[in-house]
């Protein structure tokens, strides 16, 4: 990379010019080409307003889990303990294929979960988000706010978003 101002070569990922000390960390960001990269590389995941998640206790039987999946029409329900914060997550997946395989709904919740879940900070970047949902396989992702549980964000809600910038709209959900 070559320092703007004494127009030496450093090495990727430098901070500052190895000649003039001139800071140059803003020069190999990646610059957005049109209005999707702009907003998922500087919008937040907190644009996308989380919804307040579903939670139940890690010892609530499967059953009622599934119930209240299809109850609210929701594809992820965030295992929380009172003292721990959350600790899993229990998606339709893990119901399809841990779960049902075990033909054991009266099961509690955390023998199917999946624990230590990916999470998101309000003030993450969307396209971190997008991004753990792609390496991971994710649709699902809880978001914090300093270590507390905010809500959850699907990989709907990012479509969503998407779909308004390429229709032109700004504003709202």
């Amino acid at each position: 990379m070559r320092c703007p101002c004494c127009d030496s070569i450093n090495l990727p990922g430098v901070d500052r010019c190895s000649v003039c000390q001139q800071d140059i960390s803003q020069q190999d960001k990646p610059m957005p080409c049109d209005r999707v990269e702009q907003a998922l590389m500087c919008q937040t995941v907190a644009t996308l307003q989380p919804r307040q998640a579903l939670t139940l206790p890690p010892h609530a039987p499967l059953a009622q889990a599934v119930a209240c999946m299809a109850q609210h029409d929701i594809g992820a329900v965030l295992v929380v303990e009172p003292e721990e914060g959350l600790v899993g997550i229990l998606t339709e997946r893990d119901v399809l294929f841990r779960g049902v395989a075990r033909e054991a709904q009266s099961l509690p919740i955390e023998q199917c979960m999946t624990r230590r879940p990916e999470t998101v900070r309000e003030t993450d970047s969307l396209a971190l988000a997008l991004h753990k949902m792609d390496c991971g396989g994710y649709r699902h992702l809880p978001v914090l706010r300093d270590r507390h549980l905010l809500g959850v964000i699907s990989v709907r809600d990012i479509l969503g978003y998407i779909t308004q910038i390429c229709a032109g709209s700004h504003h709202g959900r």
